[in-house]
């Protein structure tokens, strides 16, 4: 029979050493032939990624311990590797070379020393039928400084020879595609101030044996119109994914003309954040295969010639990687039970295989929490938003008659991004000892449509801290939760919400914040390309809404705050730089209120060292532990709170 403890002080399995070392994330399956490829991180090797080949019921990690397959462009990376027959090429984290590794053999660089250190970076890679050329984003940071110019260029894949630009003029490119025939190529560009789900342009172009382009051409897309995941069918036609009716749906391009494929209120794309996102995939009968998001929920659905789109029913809730060879699907998916795993699928007998896991060993079932979608009215007039509410769940104990379990409020990172319903151990981790958890897609967040995802335009730490506070009133109003025992966290700009809710507002008891944006005219003046306009979209052009980035930054009204904070910060962060938390310290440490400030060598934005994530979430329960005042059910190292 459970036992009656304090919420938050019940001891649980799913404890912070098994959330770090034992969540390998996995990520970017393809295929080669009948060889499936995908990347695992390895937290206990410092967060490094390795490339792994499952072929002939057999798994090997291919690339040596020395070697870590990743690559800086735009930061966030993707699109870190790409195999041709039994050759993979990959970039390489500490140096952002591009390798080959023959099969049986040692990776060997292709691409030049630069003359600083990682100032050339390649991504999104594609190899010619022929194996003579691979055509690839490349990242070229100026040794005098200045920012980053972003271009394709093709190379021999031998190495014999220098890249060549084959194209430039935009501020960014992705996703380079070569026809079946190896005579035509297809890209996209945007430029400053949109982001990819803004708007971009999917280019065409003629392809010649050298690997240079001409006759290039614009043929989809726009200011006002995202384009994703451009991809030739084996037939030679051109498909991407565009959300000109405010939803990302399929279409394949007949002459000049784009033809939707299955129009509907659904979401077949997803944010840019990386490259090599690929949400569909053709089929050797003509056929698609597609995953779709609706309400919150991925599908994975056939779509076949005059037919209407078919969702397989599958016990999965989050998708990624899809490819396909004849009848046989290789795909990432994950559910609200199921860890993440790379799975291969023979859609004749519907037989399911998973070749890897991101979890060695099931949890528990006695002590997951399954999440329960909610929608609630927001404020100042927005309608609804959306959100995941996971319950404290453990077999072994309960609340007592009279109590309500403390909440934690999770704002998501992006902004533009989503959370989805996938099994999560760092979720568990919370839910199992006693907490409520709430995950929410705030308004701004992608799967709901563009309007949906606009609301945050000119809206950001308004519209997302918002939403945040009224799923937390929501819960509490509803009796799930204490309503005097709420707590926020969340990383990037989920650290930005958790910053401007805990200062503009007074909801939360508590809050956490993991490399958080405290200025935001800091972070529109020192930080990377890909998202140094950002947030014009999101605030306004700097510097002339100057007035309004000082409005909306937490570091200017820290004397606002009135709860005890934790703050997290990777010294080596380029997106979100170290000096943004030391000044939220320094304010903190000014005020006299309860603070903690953990930051960690080696560490860039998000945390990727075992040690470090078992670090932070120790330090994080030990902290709410004294705000809340419940006892600890294990021992843990204490953290040095100041002025408590």
């Amino acid at each position: 029979m459970p036992r009656v403890a304090p919420f938050g002080g019940w001891r649980s399995p799913i404890n912070a050493a098994l959330v770090a070392a034992g969540e390998v994330p996995i990520s970017l399956a393809t295929l080669s032939g009948q060889d499936i490829y995908w990347l695992e991180g390895k937290p206990l090797e410092g967060g490094r990624n390795v490339l792994v080949r499952y072929a002939n019921r057999q798994r090997t990690e291919l690339t040596p311990g020395d070697f870590n397959v990743r690559t800086r462009v735009h930061e966030y990376g993707g699109g870190a590797y790409v195999v041709h027959g039994t050759t993979a090429f990959f970039s390489n984290f500490s140096d952002q070379r591009l390798y080959r590794q023959d099969a049986g053999s040692e990776p060997r660089a292709i691409t030049p020393e630069p003359e600083a250190p990682a100032a050339l970076r390649y991504a999104d890679g594609r190899v010619t039928a022929d194996g003579r050329l691979l055509i690839c984003v490349r990242e070229r940071h100026p040794t005098e400084g200045g920012e980053a110019v972003n271009e394709l260029v093709v190379l021999p894949t031998d190495g014999s020879s220098s890249p060549r630009v084959i194209a430039s003029g935009h501020d960014f490119f992705s996703s380079p595609r070569i026809s079946p025939d190896g005579r035509r190529l297809a890209w996209l560009a945007w430029d400053h101030p949109r982001m990819p789900w803004d708007g971009t342009e999917l280019w065409l172009a003629d392809l010649a044996a050298d690997g240079g382009v001409s006759n290039e051409r614009d043929v989809a897309g726009g200011p006002n119109e995202s384009i994703f995941q451009p991809e030739w069918s084996p037939l030679g036609e051109l498909h991407f994914v565009s959300d000109r009716t405010g939803w990302w749906n399929l279409y394949c391009l007949a002459g000049e003309q784009a033809r939707p494929l299955a129009p509907m209120d659904a979401e077949f794309g997803v944010p840019q954040w990386v490259f090599g996102l690929s949400r569909y995939a053709f089929l050797g009968d003509g056929g698609i295969a597609c995953f779709y998001t609706r309400d919150g929920f991925a599908h994975l659905a056939l779509l076949r010639p005059d037919q209407p789109l078919r969702t397989l029913d599958l016990p999965y809730t989050s998708y990624a990687s899809l490819h396909a060879d004849g009848a046989a699907l290789v795909f990432i998916a994950a559910s609200p039970t199921e860890a993440a795993a790379v799975i291969r699928m023979d859609l004749r007998t519907g037989e399911r295989e998973v070749l890897g896991r991101s979890l060695a060993h099931d949890l528990d079932p006695r002590y997951l929490s399954r999440p329960r979608p909610i929608a609630f009215p927001t404020a100042r007039g927005r309608d609804t938003a959306y959100a995941l509410y996971y319950p404290p769940t453990n077999a072994d104990f309960v609340g007592g008659p009279s109590e309500r379990p403390p909440l934690i409020v999770a704002s998501h990172g992006g902004p533009t991004s989503m959370t989805t319903a996938q099994l999560d151990a760092e979720i568990q981790f919370w839910t199992s000892r006693g907490f409520g958890l709430v995950d929410v897609n705030y308004g701004g967040s992608t799967g709901y449509g563009r309007e949906y995802r606009e609301r945050l335009k000119g809206q950001w730490g308004i519209v997302d801290t918002e939403d945040c506070i009224d799923a937390a009133r929501f819960l509490a109003r509803e009796g799930e939760v204490d309503g005097q025992r709420l707590a926020i966290r969340g990383g990037s700009a989920g650290g930005y919400t958790t910053l401007c809710a805990l200062v503009f507002h007074d909801d939360f008891a508590a809050g956490a914040s993991y490399y958080g944006v405290a200025d935001c005219e800091a972070l529109a003046k020192d930080t990377h390309k890909f998202e140094s306009r950002y947030l014009d979209g999101l605030i306004g052009p700097y510097p002339e809404a100057l007035d309004v980035y000082r409005q909306r930054s937490p570091i200017h009204y820290a004397d606002q705050l009135s709860c005890p904070v934790i703050l997290f910060q990777g010294l080596e962060d380029r997106v979100v730089p170290p000096a943004q938390a030391e000044a939220m310290a320094a304010a903190l440490r000014s005020k006299g209120l309860p603070f903690a400030y953990l930051a960690f060598e080696g560490e860039q934005h998000g945390f990727r060292k075992a040690e470090t994530i078992q670090r932070t979430l120790e330090a994080e329960l030990y902290f709410y532990s004294r705000v809340f005042g419940f006892p600890l059910a294990e021992p843990i190292a204490p953290v040095a709170i100041e002025n408590l």
